[in-house]
């Protein structure tokens, strides 16, 4: 099977090599030769690196590359079964980019958007056969991140959903199953991790190391929401964020936060610009955390119940089932435990009363207590 990517952006070149790791012949395009040149050099460093290391031998690295061709004109993916488009986040553009597709490839192929955030039934509109549209949702880089998510959109016929899943199972993914609603899991589940933390440094209560701290040291996540931010990029962040607060019209729980805005619009976006949160320049020095262990709690459970919140949401509403849910944020984001997990271990009415505590102390729609956490603690059920 020929597989088609439209883009040689990371995300687009890592997909690329997911695909041809598994055996198949891929055609990257790009409307810029340029981008193309880089994007070969880049993923031929990356392969030599993966030699270096021991991760494969120079004959499977040789066949995996042997495998990507990279092509100058759409009109090459003629002959493909699947065609992942992973360009910049704008749905207009992405629209034009499937028009265009349609007129190229067979009736029988899929058409994939590798969008994070955007709806996929609004791409799939563009096309004169929607039912062959759908999301497929790497993470990045995709090469090492296990997690895809399968967007199927209202138009999307069961059968391309089911092939699409079993095609990026067999390339060695753990797919989890979305509805088309904005930030499918990963990305609706996970907005408290970085906007509470946001909430609790503008409110004074804690500065930007301890919060990190107690996400790490107390929480056991890999990295600090702060640390992370710098690590995607305020700018992708914020962005990520603003569309996911308006496709969800303006709904308190994902509002975005002035002091991210004010940190993407002064160009401090983190690792990539070499200060953000903290400063990454050489020979500086970043603040140490305050490491008292009851308020690291108290920020750190703070932080945990509104994702638990979120997580329970998503279920209630059937953006996905449970297992799909807790894999998503284990894989998908590598959080510690999945989040329904943690809840029956910690207790549902403990998550019951601390939004309720967060709600009469703020009096704000975004410390609502879902509905499906409130009925849980009243019957005496669990997730598990």
């Amino acid at each position: 099977m020929e597989v088609g990517v439209f883009g040689s952006g990371s995300m687009g070149t890592g997909i690329a090599q997911v695909a041809a790791t598994a055996g198949h012949d891929v055609l990257v395009y790009d409307n810029n030769p340029d981008a193309l040149t880089r994007a070969s050099n880049k993923l031929q460093k990356i392969l030599n690196r993966l030699v270096e290391k021991g991760r494969m031998d120079d004959a499977e690295a040789k066949a995996i590359f042997g495998r990507i061709y990279f092509v100058e004109s759409r009109f090459d993916f003629k002959n493909c079964d699947l065609v992942i488009e992973a360009i910049i986040e704008n749905a207009e553009i992405k629209k034009m980019v499937f028009e265009e597709l349609e007129d190229v490839v067979s009736d029988k192929t899929i058409l994939a958007t590798n969008t994070s955030s955007l709806s996929i039934a609004s791409v799939a509109a563009a096309c004169k056969k929607p039912e062959r549209v759908l999301g497929i949702h790497f993470f990045n880089p995709a090469p090492l991140m296990k997690l895809v998510e399968i967007i199927p959109a209202v138009q999307t016929s069961p059968e391309v959903t089911q092939k699409a899943k079993d095609i990026i199972d067999s390339w060695g993914k753990l797919t989890v199953l979305a509805k088309d609603t904005p930030g499918f899991i990963v990305n609706r589940v996970a907005r408290p991790f970085y906007g509470e933390a946001l909430r609790i440094y503008e409110e004074g209560l804690a500065d930007i190391p301890t919060i990190d701290w107690a996400m790490t040291e107390i929480g056991g996540f890999r990295m600090g929401p702060f640390t992370l931010m710098d690590y995607i990029g305020n700018d992708i962040n914020y962005t990520v964020t603003e569309t996911v607060f308006t496709a969800f019209y303006f709904d308190p729980r994902y509002k975005p936060a002035f002091t991210q805005k004010r940190m993407a619009e002064a160009g401090r976006l983190g690792r990539k610009s070499g200060r953000g949160y903290y400063n990454y320049t050489e020979d500086a020095e970043n603040p140490e955390p305050n490491k008292n262990k009851k308020a690291g709690e108290q920020i750190m459970w703070r932080i945990v119940i509104m994702l638990i919140n979120e997580a329970a949401d998503a279920l209630y509403l059937n953006v996905a089932n449970r297992d799909d849910i807790d894999l998503a944020m284990t894989k998908g984001v590598n959080y510690p435990k999945g989040l329904l997990k943690w809840a029956d271990e910690k207790g549902i009415q403990f998550c019951v009363d601390t939004m309720d505590r967060l709600h009469s102390e703020y009096l704000e729609d975004r410390y609502r207590c879902s509905p499906l956490l409130r009925r849980m603690a009243r019957d005496g059920k669990t997730f598990y």
